[in-house]
């Protein structure tokens, strides 16, 4: 049986649990299907907690300007992009934003009722964004000392992207929530999933949170799979040295229709000179010529390539690019 109900038993979703309890040091794991229902999910539980566990009757949660964490209604609602916005309110409250990679803005906006910190270790949508080295144990520290949760939305960071398990392992950072999804399904079906301590995830109880397909037995053996292989840390080490490879070769392009280049492993973000048009003019030209890529925010390209890809398909993928560089804006 490959799809049924959480309300009935699995032996897949066990050892599924398990496994990706154990890989990201925690007591438990609430299984979703896709990264949106995860946030949401997660933002549920800090919630909750806040009320139950830190006795706040009406909590907030603290995200960052220029975020990505899905398309929701309450997602889109302490979004700062228009596009994703704009005709889908009233929004919903609860919410306080504050310019990423700034621990000091972030303290000044903590207060007694603020219940979680949620965030991307590193900022995907707004354009492969790293932060500065001390901010993210900054912000440990301060959710810590403010009784407060972590919550690291790994979901394109994490699962062995950026060279390390989890984004946050670049800056010896546990948070007390991950929240996960992307790679987590193989790039074969949708699998996301909450994952934190009973302290924390232990708040929900029957009947107050579900999901009919979350963890169901196809995604849960998969992801099974993919949690063995990221134990091996196999991948982990091919997104470091290959990243390292595409990183050199993209850094090369600058001054030669590219400004600037951001990132960590086989994640860059790279910004083009007008010159050579827009992010969506490039990636439609790189389709063309068979690479995949992502525009966003205008002059930005994202490069992600899979985990298996070789140096040599690196090399081709990064002559196509030079082609299309090379190249007047709206050339095919």
């Amino acid at each position: 049986m490959t799809l049924v109900s959480r309300a009935f038993h699995s032996d897949r979703l066990g050892p599924f649990c398990a496994a990706l309890a154990q890989l990201c040091g925690k007591d438990l794991v609430l299984p979703m299907n896709s990264g949106a229902e995860a946030v949401e999910s997660a933002i549920k539980v800090a919630r909750k907690w806040g009320r139950d566990v830190k006795g706040v009757t009406a909590p907030n949660i603290i995200v960052a300007r220029g975020n990505f964490h899905g398309r929701t209604t309450t997602i889109i609602s302490f979004s700062d992009d228009e596009t994703a916005r704009q005709g889908f309110g009233p929004y919903t409250p609860g919410f306080r934003s504050v310019p990423f990679g700034d621990a000091d803005a972030l303290a000044a906006t903590v207060d007694d009722d603020t219940a979680a910190v949620l965030i991307e270790p590193i900022q995907g949508e707004a354009g492969i964004i790293v932060p500065p080295d001390d901010y993210l144990p900054r912000v440990r520290a301060l959710c810590t000392e403010r009784r407060v949760l972590m919550i690291a939305d790994e979901i394109q960071s994490g699962l062995a992207r950026t060279g390390r398990t989890f984004a946050c392992d670049h800056w010896n950072v546990v948070p007390d929530v991950y929240v996960l999804g992307k790679a987590l399904g193989g790039g074969i079906v949708p699998l996301s999933a909450v994952v934190a301590d009973a302290e924390v995830l232990g708040v929900l109880h029957p009947g107050e949170h579900g999901s009919t397909f979350g963890g169901n037995p196809l995604a849960a053996a998969i992801g099974t799979t993919v949690v063995g292989m990221l134990q091996r840390g196999e991948f982990q080490s091919r997104s470091t040295e290959l990243g390292r490879h595409l990183h050199a070769r993209l850094t090369a392009m600058i001054g030669h229709g590219v400004t600037a280049v951001r990132g960590l492993g086989l994640w860059a973000g790279v910004d083009l000179d007008p010159a050579v048009g827009t992010g969506r003019d490039a990636g439609l030209r790189l389709a063309e010529r068979g690479v995949l890529t992502k525009d966003t925010h205008g002059p930005t390209l994202r490069f992600a390539p899979p985990l298996v890809i070789t140096q040599a398909e690196i090399d081709w993928a990064m002559d196509r690019f030079a082609e299309v560089l090379a190249g007047p804006p709206g050339a095919r």
